[in-house]
């Protein structure tokens, strides 16, 4: 089958030569630095075909390259064939990174051009340090991609609604004077928000401008002791919403006019803003005599330690969200036996029905992977019509899903076995559990940060030669991205901060293994971080696991666990069975007791 690609590559390649450029970098960004993007800043898609959430795409005159990691390394080599664009993997011993790639094949004088709307402030400087020593020259006045895009998608216009105070927990002016509080603390006048959940949160307001994320399009900035302008389409609000948003000194201003609010600041003002969270093409306007402060969003850091309201109303959806799990797969193990064809896109079908009944349900937290046996090793796998695998009554499923409520989202993964299942599929799945339940039961001092607890849950695999390529947490928002930051559990970082964990962080604890063309595991729960000893030594912490839903025990090994660890999965499952089996009856509560029946 032919592809756009080579022509859509083509024709880049003829905008480069026309403004003399020797390379074109198309990062996976927009103006806001999401993660997930609407779909009119999805230029690497458009050029390269992949359609992961992770990669860079680098064209120059001769050749192309798309960076990613492991999680998309099959899926990228299955989309890029006959594209004649390159898989390069990232992370990979001996293996250049795009810059470094830069670095060996350009020449002094050489001009290389990116969109200084998908590119931050700490990224820019990165490539002109690295690159600009030998003399090659970085644009970021040039959006070639968007010269040769005839049918570039229109920016999203979905409506924006009010987070109720009773969801939200804290009201807006109470949120801003918090963040005034910390920009006088910074002797900042000004402070620029462009992160969309960090303005989501901020305002109490959700939308649904980026796909199974409840955000809008917008950027924020803050005055120390003013107003605070909410660079908006005004379309989006409705009336009622403009006027409860003015009596809390939040003024309406255009998307569009950021740059000109930024251009009217002077030398009297300070301006906090985050390198890492906003674009080149945003700080250009601001005058060279104002003064900056670089550092995080204080408001990140307060969106990540949840509240006891909220922390409430999240168990509360984790009840919900279990129930509507046990549902899901009672159904799909019941049609399993009926002798019924089911494909992994009935999977998708099944939980979506059952969330979509739960009180508070808005939609998704992100699209269902449900990968059966090879499929189950990629990744991010997501079936299509077009390419999926039909279920049997043997071996392994992985369905990792997710769902967003008024009242916080979900995210969890489970391993089902749909019949007899291999010894190695077994151990595999044990050794994952065993990791797993070596850092739920985790025990660390005050300051201790994810790279330091990651270990834990990989040594089981470490010790039979085994390990897997993603990171092990990541933190969840509270009825916002299913990815937030700043705390995150993964291996260290050359460079990389360490962002202690503290109460109220909600965090995912997922570790992996995926043999390729064979099978793939992950077991993932949320936890939020609680308090937990005061000893001699210090303030003590612990995670308190959220996720309410049984594990498939028919996948496990149970002598390879030890007595401490089947208490843990014992203590678990009693639980969730304590906490589902008030919303379950009939077929579904028997369901449940046979799965949280003690090992």
């Amino acid at each position: 089958m032919s592809t756009p690609i080579p022509a859509r590559i083509a024709a880049l390649r003829e905008a480069m030569a026309r403004h003399g450029v020797a390379a074109c970098l198309v990062p996976t960004a927009d103006p806001h630095l999401s993660e997930y993007l609407p779909a009119h800043w999805q230029a690497r898609e458009w050029l390269s075909g992949f359609n992961g959430s992770a990669g860079t795409l680098l064209v120059t005159a001769n050749e192309a390259g798309l960076w990613t990691d492991s999680r998309y390394f099959s899926q990228a080599e299955q989309q890029l064939a006959g594209t004649g664009i390159a898989l390069m993997k990232q992370r990979i011993a001996h293996a250049p990174e795009h810059l470094t790639w830069l670095q060996q094949h350009l020449h002094q004088g050489d001009v290389i051009a990116v969109a200084g709307d998908s590119i931050s402030v700490g990224t820019q400087r990165q490539i002109e340090n690295l690159l600009g020593g030998v003399g090659i020259k970085l644009r970021v006045d040039l959006d070639l991609p968007a010269m040769i895009w005839p049918e570039r998608p229109a920016l999203p216009r979905a409506p924006v609604i009010e987070h109720a105070l009773d969801y939200a927990g804290m009201s807006r002016g109470e949120k801003f004077d918090k963040l005034r509080h910390a920009l006088r603390k910074q002797h900042a006048t000004h402070h620029l928000v462009s992160s969309l959940d960090d303005i989501a949160w901020l305002t109490n307001l959700r939308g649904s401008d980026v796909e199974c994320n409840p955000v809008f399009l917008a950027h924020l900035l803050v005055e120390a002791d003013g107003a605070s302008t909410l660079f908006i389409d005004r379309s989006k609000l409705s009336d009622s919403l403009v006027a409860a948003l003015a009596k809390e000194q939040v003024r309406i201003a255009d998307y569009a006019t950021l740059g000109d609010a930024l251009g009217e600041l002077g030398a009297s003002h300070t301006l906090l803003f985050d390198p890492g969270r906003v674009v080149s093409a945003v700080l250009q306007a601001v005058k060279p005599q104002v003064k900056r402060i670089e550092g995080a969003n204080p408001s990140t850091i307060f969106k990540a330690c949840k509240s006891k309201t909220e922390l409430n109303h999240i168990r509360e959806v984790m009840r919900r969200d279990g129930a509507a799990l046990a549902r899901a797969f009672r159904r799909l193990e019941e049609r399993l036996t009926a002798g019924m064809t089911q494909t992994e896109l009935d999977v998708d079908t099944l939980l979506r029905e059952e969330r979509s009944a739960q009180p508070n349900f808005v939609g998704e937290s992100f699209a269902t992977i449900a990968g059966y046996m090879e499929n189950g090793a990629l990744p991010h796998y997501r079936a299509t019509p077009e390419a999926h695998n039909t279920l049997q009554r043997h071996g392994l499923l992985l369905i990792d899903s997710g769902g967003q409520y008024l009242g916080g989202t979900t995210d969890i993964t489970r391993v089902l076995a749909l019949g007899p299942t291999t010894s190695e599929q077994r151990r595999d799945a044990t050794l994952v559990m065993k990791g797993m339940i070596a850092l739920s039961r985790a025990r660390f001092p005050k300051g201790a940060s994810g790279p330091q607890l990651d270990a834990l849950a990989r040594a089981p695999l470490w010790a039979a030669g085994m390990d897997y390529g993603h990171g092990t947490g990541h933190g969840v928002g509270y009825f916002l991205n299913v990815h937030e930051g700043p705390q995150g559990i993964r291996p260290p970082v050359a460079g990389g901060a360490l962002v202690p964990l503290e109460p109220g962080m909600i965090s995912s604890i997922e570790p992996g293994l995926y043999k390729p063309a064979r099978h793939g595991i992950r077991h993932e729960n949320l936890a939020v971080v609680v308090e937990a000893d005061l000893t001699e030594f210090g303030e003590f912490y612990a995670f308190e696991t959220l996720t309410l839903c049984p594990f498939d025990r028919r996948a496990l090994e149970p002598g390879l666990l030890n007595p401490d660890e089947r208490a843990w999965l014992d203590d678990y499952h009693a639980s969730v069975r304590a906490a589902l089996a008030p919303l379950l009856e009939d077929a579904d509560l028997a369901w449940l007791e046979k799965h949280c029946a003690p090992i």
